[in-house]
């Protein structure tokens, strides 16, 4: 025998995804009057924003994911605002970098590693008369000597092989986990070709787009994390259920009655007669809505064939660096000093192979970042001292580039890189220590990647009841995501 189906539950709009993009699309929906329902695969939502603390510091709320977003334009900082979130600015202390076996300042004045005055002294610093002397060529290079092929090309083309090498390749290849080759520059570079074609160098272009980004710092920060955000957005959507559980359009048979649920895989996309979305999830429950938001790329080659148009490309599934960070908790007086400014950036040729050579020589890193924590963020260095005394400091040193199978580091490997790179001995000075593992799900911003979701957006576009976000298809950063998401479903 046979049982009925049971009625699929009813409300506004689905959301499948529950990283920040579909949390940010979410609560604006609910901002509406909306009944919203969010569906994730996993256990937690927020995807790279996470919170944890040390065993040794239970009190002491630490970021295991992403830390800070970008200052430029305000989407971030108005929705921390309005959630009743205090955005706060890190120390003003520089970022350093480590290439050929040496720790500099990076310079202060560029974008994504490149500089904006070639000869200035911070650039001369970091890759010498030699790289000066042909970064300096930008100027007076004519236009058609470019190569925008990719960020890395772009660079060489236009600045030489050490200005690319020792200051962009730690800068881009830090920030986006992936070689310089694979980036697309309009990608992590907004502006930043047409401010060459009209600035006829690359230099000068940087400068264009310093001169009009905000003043101060180029990142903020929330105080008690960023995954505070996550956890604010969360509460509001599930506080929304309580309004419209009841209502007779949901499911009252159904075991779960709240708009975030986790751990709901979903398997299918259908529409109804009637043009409604109707989402199955693995567990059998069915969600029928006028509304879908596609928040993650899983769900891509599920709502392809709605797209009403054919030969639309589905945004391919290529991994992204498998990425381990550890946070080391250090009682090590020396770092009261932050020897080396709020952390540093390490070149990609710097890894563990040099190692093999005989002693005497240089120590290889295979971090690839170091973040120094409480150097940076005040409201932390507070709170640690608070709870463990002066002379207490947390460091995160990140792991994993692109193409690459990332071994977890032991406790003692990330003391001894951060040792190497803050030039302090930190062997035996771990007091606690927490390893959390990104796998790789977002694809890196090549140019062929990038010409795919847009046509896959273009298509969604043309799609009634329809939209994509998340950052698959916004590009890195909470900045950028939490842009995109508000205004995707602004149409719905």
């Amino acid at each position: 025998m046979t049982l009925p189906e049971r009625p699929a539950e009813e409300v506004d709009a689905v959301v499948v995804g529950g990283g920040v993009g579909g949390l940010v699309a979410a609560y604006t929906l609910v901002n509406r009057g909306l009944r919203v329902v969010v569906l994730e695969a996993s256990d937690r939502v927020g995807g790279p924003v996470r919170g944890g603390a040390f065993a040794a510091l239970p009190r002491v709320p630490l970021d295991l994911g992403a830390e800070s977003f970008a200052a430029r334009g305000t989407a971030v900082a108005s929705l921390a605002a309005e959630l009743g979130l205090r955005v706060v600015e890190p120390a003003a202390r520089p970022a350093w970098g480590y290439a050929a076996g040496r720790a500099f300042p990076l310079p202060a004045a560029g974008v994504l590693g490149i500089p904006s005055v070639p000869w200035a002294r911070d650039v001369r610093r970091a890759v010498g008369w030699p790289g000066v002397a042909r970064a300096s060529l930008d100027r007076v290079l004519p236009r058609f000597v470019a190569d925008t092929t990719d960020l890395g090309t772009l660079a060489r083309s236009r600045l030489g092989r050490r200005v690319t090498e020792r200051l962009v390749a730690p800068v881009a290849a830090g920030v986006h986990s992936a070689p310089l080759d694979r980036l697309d520059v309009a990608t992590v570079a907004p502006g930043l070709l047409e401010a060459f074609r009209l600035e006829a160098s690359l230099s000068k272009a940087v400068g264009t787009l310093r001169a009009a980004a905000p003043a101060g710092s180029a990142v903020r920060g929330v105080d008690g994390g960023m995954h505070a955000l996550v956890e604010a957005l969360a509460g509001e959507i599930a506080a929304s259920a309580e309004e419209w559980v009841d209502s007779p359009r949901v499911d009252q048979t159904g075991p779960i009655h709240t708009a975030v649920r986790l751990r709901q895989e979903v398997v299918a996309v259908e529409r109804a007669d009637d043009g409604a979305w109707v989402v199955r999830t693995a567990a059998g429950g069915r969600v029928e809505a006028a509304r879908l938001v596609v928040a993650t790329s899983a769900l891509a080659p599920l709502v392809a064939p709605w797209l009403g148009a054919s030969g639309v490309p589905v945004p391919r599934q290529e991994r992204g660096a498998d990425v381990w960070l550890a946070t080391l908790l250090l009682e090590a007086p020396e770092l009261d000093a932050a020897p080396r400014g709020s952390g540093m950036l390490v070149a990609p040729d710097e890894g563990p192979t040099s190692r093999r050579a005989p002693g005497g020589e240089r120590p290889g890193v295979r971090a690839k970042a170091l973040t120094h924590s409480t150097a940076k963020w005040p409201w932390l260095a507070e709170r640690v001292q608070a709870a463990a005394g002066a002379g207490v400091h947390v460091v995160r040193l990140s792991y994993g580039r692109i193409g690459e199978e990332t071994v977890p580091p032991t406790p003692d490997e990330a003391a001894r890189d951060a040792s190497v790179l803050l030039g302090v001995d930190l062997t035996d000075r771990v007091g606690d220590h927490l390893l959390q593992r990104w796998d790789g799900a977002l694809p890196p911003p090549t140019p062929a990647y990038r010409a795919d979701v847009a046509a896959f957006g273009a298509a969604v576009g043309h799609t009634p009841g329809l939209a994509v976000t998340g950052g698959w298809v916004a590009g890195t950063g909470l900045a950028a995501i939490v842009a995109h998401a508000q205004a995707a479903v602004a149409g719905l």
